[in-house]
């Protein structure tokens, strides 16, 4: 008997299936989870559960583990990728999607095993294959980072 893989019950939501068809990350530095609340061109929020597991908790830091700012910065940038690829319909095949500037990075709480950051990404301007974004990483109703940031595609063959 086989099984099909769950169909995504809502079109807003994004499975780590899909994800990992559209942009090119993978363990361990693949650092988003799932996606919620996709709006094509306008916003997403990914989803992070941060575990103890993590490779990078052994030297940061050993007593009191916590997520460095810059991965979180990383799965803000890779929630802000999966929703350029969905919403300019990338072909993966020779194309990826680049992180190219941050601005106004701030680290506001730590993020420790056990957390699951909400990644909530607007789009504050696109231009062809350029977006300049608004991302902001939150553990329960605190924030834990927020910065701007931009990406675009990239012929890569």
């Amino acid at each position: 008997m086989s099984r099909k893989a769950p169909v995504n019950e809502s079109p807003t939501e994004i499975d780590i299936t899909e994800i990992v068809k559209r942009i090119p990350h993978r363990y361990p530095f693949l650092l988003v989870d799932r996606c919620e609340d996709y709006k094509p061109s306008e916003s997403i929020v990914g989803i992070k559960c941060v575990t103890i597991n993590e490779p990078f908790f052994q030297g940061h830091f050993p007593d009191y583990p916590v997520m460095p700012g810059v991965l979180i910065i990383e799965a803000l940038a890779q929630t802000g990728a999966v929703l350029m690829s969905k919403s300019l319909d990338v072909d993966v095949a020779g194309k990826t999607i680049f992180f190219v500037s941050v601005d106004n990075g701030r680290f506001r709480q730590p993020v420790r095993p056990g957390d699951v950051l909400r990644l909530n990404v607007k789009v504050i301007r696109a231009r062809g294959d350029l977006f300049k974004f608004q991302g902001q990483a939150m553990v329960g109703d605190k924030v834990a980072a927020e910065c701007e940031f931009a990406a675009m595609v990239v012929a890569t063959q």
